[in-house]
């Protein structure tokens, strides 16, 4: 039986399409956890997660005190 793919997951994927699509572009301000937790209906752990999917991905960095920006493409 196929299950749901996690909401983490569905965020993350969602984004990462956005960036590769240049919806989103390289240095780009990506919304606050709390921001993207009350986009997608979700709890603040779920869209801290799929931020962390994507920092593993390497689309995106933080910057301490200023927020999450898309990351520079090497090509």
């Amino acid at each position: 039986m196929p299950t749901a793919e996690a909401p983490y997951r569905q965020i993350a994927n969602e984004l990462t399409a956005k960036i590769r699509s240049g919806e989103l572009r390289p240095g780009d301000k990506l919304p606050s956890t709390r921001e993207l937790a009350e986009a997608y209906g979700v709890h603040m752990n779920t869209a801290s997660r799929a931020l962390s999917l994507l920092h593993d991905r390497e689309l995106i960095t933080g910057q301490p005190g200023r927020g999450t920006y898309v990351a520079d493409r090497e090509q």
